[in-house]
């Protein structure tokens, strides 16, 4: 992909700019990530520490691919979710100094928002796969729709912090206390008894054995809403209870999103229908994907419910990240909001071969028999992977062609146009 000489000068009137209203990052994550910056030498470029922390996060997802490399559902060891809390955390806290060390560093550029953001995105479906797993959803509707729903929060704040110019994180968001919450699960499921099987008991059992009269009340309840299933309120599961706490999260993150627009569009005297556009390429590739999916329950290949879904959702993810890294190289280069990329056709073919069967009445193409079906979605993963990695190399030379800011060294362009070490880190070596 080529950055044109527009988007470059764009790149000249990029200014960071975030508001974060979490009590819990300012008076207790926040001293923390500034005494853990001092640990780190100023010689260490701050995108080798966001990098860092996402290693830690794939090396969770290579102890869940060791243990079980089907995605099945298998109990791990108690110590592998303690490792995923570990690194997650560890994840989020050099998620959160990169910045910091930028400023230390004297690298602070766009290309540092492109790069963190893109790691977040990496990381959204990577959390999605290790949770789903320690709250024992699985292969199932509920790991997809867990996908969708996080998927949907970090475009929400992306379409907004391109349309405000703000990234707002509002009292409780994703990458502060979301995360903690997360790694709250997988802390649980470490050390519960049951293990990932807790997820499955009744969240209101505690208060059904501390007050049995409250039954009574949640029976009318059911009958009164015409709840069934395990939506009784007696019989709502731990993990279930946990996804509608995160969809109503999400229709939240969605409104507050749209809210912080509306004010910035009417500060600046335009339209504020018109931004609602951008909606349209995730939820219109998210409605091809799941199109995709919904083909096993008309005779395709099962993918939901079969190994196939790990890589799937791999393959999501990562056309995922090459999408919203698109919307952010927009908003660092003052462009025009990207509304489609060729994932979507890829994606697009995919879901028309899987339903060719029930659409059009004949034999999908690629997709034709299970080896068929995992021969193309393992290779749908790698197409993706390597289309991300090469909209990312590109991307990242030629931002650091043009501001002259290295990108994994600390290092500068002098006025001779070679590169140099910055004169802060020479000093911080000597």
């Amino acid at each position: 992909m080529r950055i044109t000489k527009k988007q470059l000068a764009g790149i000249d009137k990029y200014k960071y700019s975030g508001v974060d209203k979490s009590i819990l990052s300012k008076h207790v994550l926040g001293p923390f990530w500034t005494w853990l910056v001092t640990l780190f030498p100023k010689t260490l470029a701050p995108n080798t520490i966001t990098f860092l922390g996402l290693c830690f996060v794939i090396a969770n997802v290579f102890t869940l691919l060791y243990f079980d490399p089907t995605y099945e559902g298998k109990v791990l060891p108690s110590w592998v979710y303690l490792s995923w809390a570990i690194g997650l955390f560890a994840y989020q806290s050099m998620d959160a100094i990169d910045g910091k060390q930028a400023r230390r560093t004297g690298m602070a550029s766009a290309l540092g928002e492109m790069f963190d953001h893109g790691c977040d995105a990496i990381n959204t479906t990577l959390e999605v796969v290790l949770c789903a797993h320690a709250l024992g959803l699985n292969r199932s509707w509920w790991t997809v729709a867990s996908q969708a729903a996080s998927l949907c929060n970090f475009y929400a704040s992306t379409w907004e912090e391109y349309h405000t110019g703000t990234l707002y994180l509002s009292a409780f968001s994703g990458p502060v206390e979301g995360i903690l919450m997360i790694c709250v699960i997988y802390l649980i499921t470490a050390f519960h008894p049951l293990g990932p099987g807790f997820w499955s008991t009744p969240i209101l059992t505690p208060l059904i054995k501390a007050f049995p009269q409250s039954l009574d009340l949640l029976l009318q309840i059911n009958e009164t809403l015409g709840l069934k299933g395990y939506w009784k309120l007696e019989r709502l599961p731990c993990n279930v209870a946990f996804m509608t706490f995160g969809a109503l999260g999400t229709v939240g993150n969605i409104v507050t999103s749209y809210s912080n627009v509306i004010q910035a569009r009417r500060k600046a005297g335009k339209p504020i229908l018109s931004p609602l556009l951008g909606y349209l390429p995730f939820f219109t590739h998210t409605l091809i994907l799941v199109t995709w999916l919904h083909a096993e329950l008309r005779g395709g290949v099962s993918l939901v419910h079969d190994a196939r879904l790990l890589p799937f959702i791999g393959y999501w993810g990562m056309a995922f990240s090459y999408q919203v890294s698109q919307l952010i190289l927009a908003h660092v280069t003052k462009s025009p909001f990207p509304f489609w990329n060729g994932m979507m056709v890829y994606s697009l073919f995919g879901m028309l071969d899987a339903n060719a069967l029930w659409w059009f009445g004949r034999e999908p193409l690629v997709q034709s028999s299970p080896v068929a079906a995992n021969v193309f979605i393992g290779m749908s993963f790698f197409v993706a992977l390597f289309n991300y990695i090469r909209f990312a190399r590109e991307v990242i030379w030629q931002i650091t062609e043009y501001t002259g800011i290295a990108c994994f060294t600390v290092r500068h362009k002098d006025a001779n146009g070679q590169w140099v070490q910055n004169i802060e880190s020479e000093k911080k070596a000597q």
